[in-house]
Formats: structure tokens, sequence, C-alpha cells
């Protein structure tokens, strides 16, 4: 299997890059072939602009959703974007590791996703029309792909427990679960979250890196989220909205989970 490591952290002594270490060494020992994006070390251009295209014009109003689109389809993308989405077509599983920064992934990580995500690579495929909107939500590019989060957080459990002051960990990670990976068309398997990050001593890290291994050994055969699929008719098109009778009675995040 091929497996790419999208990897944000600025610091390759922290946990996070001694997870990365580790995962690497074990999916290699068990025969996979490994890429990592290590996007600091690579220092990544979050931002998204005109620079991303060979042929931007300063004197040309900047339509990001075009001029992805027209660089995309004319092979006038930056170097770093081909490349990255030279892995993505590669990989027959993605990985997002990254440590949890005000609810969310690191920015550097999100202009990953924002600059590599070109209009007619992972978004904006497929037909619009009365029966189906776009090859997105369980279609698309990344179609046939598997996904998971690893992600490390210093808050405990508890406090990303149903009930917790952060609220459902689930509900944190849904906008890049559903969003940045089942939209494209990744399968999605449950995050592998590691809490109280800052809290780890040798015999903690054992078991962090024994819980980690057991996940990567079953990358291929962990069932995915079973999030809704768009075009497969439990939604209503154009509208996009869950049909009266399914998921009768539910809102919001855990209505699109079947």
């Amino acid at each position: 299997m091929n497996v790419l490591i999208v990897y944000a952290h600025p610091e390759p002594r922290s946990l996070n890059g001694a997870l990365r270490d580790f995962a690497v060494q074990r999916l290699e020992a068990a025969g996979h072939h490994v890429q990592v994006s290590d996007l600091y070390a690579m220092q990544w251009k979050a931002a998204v602009d005109g620079d991303d295209s060979l042929v931007h014009e300063a004197s040309t109003p900047f339509n990001p959703s075009l001029a992805s689109k027209h660089a995309f389809e004319n092979g006038q993308q930056r170097a770093d974007i081909a490349r990255e989405q030279d892995k993505l077509r590669w990989a027959d599983t993605v990985i997002l590791q990254f440590p949890l920064w005000w609810f969310s992934m690191p920015a550097i990580m999100k202009g990953w996703i924002d600059r590599v995500y070109a209009y007619g690579f992972a978004y904006g495929v497929g037909e619009h029309s009365d029966a189906r909107w776009g090859l997105r939500y369980g279609e698309g590019s990344m179609a046939g792909k598997r996904a998971m989060l690893v992600v490390t957080t210093g808050g405990w459990d508890s406090h990303y427990s149903p009930r917790g002051i952060n609220g459902p960990i689930d509900d944190i990670l849904f906008p890049i679960q559903h969003g940045m990976l089942f939209y494209p068309g990744f399968d999605v398997l449950p995050p592998h979250v590691i809490y109280r990050a800052g809290r780890m001593d040798d015999a903690r890290f054992e078991q962090t890196t024994r819980e980690l291994g057991e996940r990567l050994d079953t990358l291929a055969t962990t069932p995915p989220i079973p999030f809704r699929r768009q075009n497969y008719g439990q939604y209503e098109i154009p509208a996009l909205t869950l049909k009266d009778d399914v998921a009768p009675g539910k809102r919001g995040f855990a209505a699109h989970i079947g």
C-alpha cells in the first residue's frame, strides 16, 4: 500500500515528530511504501494568491476558484502544488497528522488543502443536474482511497467528550473529516486522537505508540465512518438537504452519519 503522511508541526523533536517517525518505521516494516510531506520543513506556502498560477497577471483581478481551474487545466500551476497532487494520486491512504491548535489544524496544513485541492482536481467535478450535484461527498477524484487523522491535543479526553467543555471531538473534527476528506471522495477512518499530549512519560509514550501501531496495522481493514453519500438518494437535489424520512428528528453533524 502507498501511504502519504501530510505532517504539520514546527519542531521535529516534539511528540508529533516522534510519532511521525514511529509511523514511517511501522508502515515500512509492514511492507508499505511511504512518503511524508513535512510542511514546515518544506517551508510550505500557505496563502492562496495569484502566484499559484504561472501566468497570472497582476493587472487582472484575482479570482481564486477560476484561477485555480485555469492553472490546473492548462498545466500552469506552481510546481509545489503539482508535486503534492501527484502524491495524492500515488497514495492509497492519506494520513493527516497535526496538533489540534485552536480547535483546528495548523494554518500551514489548511493552506496545503487550500492550494493542493485545485478546482477540477478535488472539487468542481462531475455533472450538476436535478439528479446529481457534482462528484463529491463520497464520490470524486479521491474515491477508492482511504484517509485518517492522527491528532494530538493538550486537553483531556473528558474535555472532548459528549458533555465536555470543548465539545465532542467528532464534532470538532467534522469539518475536516467530512468537508476536507469525504467531500473529494476519501473513505474516512475514525480519527486517532492522543489526549494530554503535554503529559507524556516513557511508559505512556510506549502505550501511545502501541495504540498508534495497532491503528496503522489495520489501515486497510478498519471500517470507515459511515457518512451519507450525497448522490445516493438520501438528499434532496439541488437543495442538498436530507429527505424527511432520513434521520428524522436529527439535526446538525450527527444527521449526516448513517
